[in-house]
């Protein structure tokens, strides 16, 4: 297995030094409902790392972006624990501020656990790009943790960078991630982006 040396893994994602190996790589559509890794989530790595770049939503304003987990292949609602910080400003430059998020937390939920505060927009210019590190799903003894930042061009015009982080609560192995649009309001998809997912040594 090749190391992706372009890549040098440092505190910019929260870790030590170290390699990234790339494992897979999913380019977005028009009318994607869900990428989903099934694979190559194991114990070969303790460590994995998911980077999307340029997600963009089919319907503007109607969906943030998110993610969940599988312990058995087919059912994507492991109970989370979360939290989340939003920082944020305007194109006008007169509405900002930095502040916990209360809808972006789960308290022992299973729903889809979201990456920003704000709706995703359908201009041609907005679209989101951040990271979600996952720490050693195949632990069979503790909890699973999980942090994320994320860059949202918002509907209403607005920049969000949000962080969150949190666990999976189950000592079962997490061995599927799916990256979806979370908190719908309609029937969104993904229009557009990219997705890698990559083992870290």
């Amino acid at each position: 297995m090749a190391v992706y040396n372009a890549i040098k893994y440092n505190h910019d994602f929260a870790g030590a030094a170290g390699n990234l190996f790339p494992l897979a790589t999913s380019t977005i559509s028009s009318g994607t409902a869900n990428v989903t890794y099934n694979s190559g989530i194991d114990s070969t790595f303790k460590e994995y790392l998911f980077i999307w770049n340029n997600i963009h939503m089919s319907t503007n304003g109607e969906s943030t972006f998110g993610f969940q987990g599988t312990t058995d292949g087919s059912n994507y609602n492991v109970t989370i624990n979360s939290t989340m910080i939003t920082n944020f400003n305007n194109e006008a430059n007169n509405s900002k501020n930095y502040q916990y998020y209360a809808g972006g937390d789960q308290a022992n939920g299973t729903d889809t656990q979201i990456f920003t505060s704000g709706g995703y927009g359908s201009d041609n210019d907005q679209c989101g790009s951040g990271y979600l590190h996952l720490f050693h799903p195949s632990d069979t003894t503790h909890v699973k943790h999980f942090t994320s930042m994320c860059n949202n061009y918002q509907d209403s015009d607005y920049i969000n960078s949000d962080r969150m982080t949190g666990y999976f609560n189950t000592t079962s192995a997490i061995t599927g991630i799916r990256f979806l649009p979370g908190r719908v309001y309609s029937s969104t998809n993904m229009d557009d982006g990219v997705i890698q997912m990559f083992g870290v040594k």
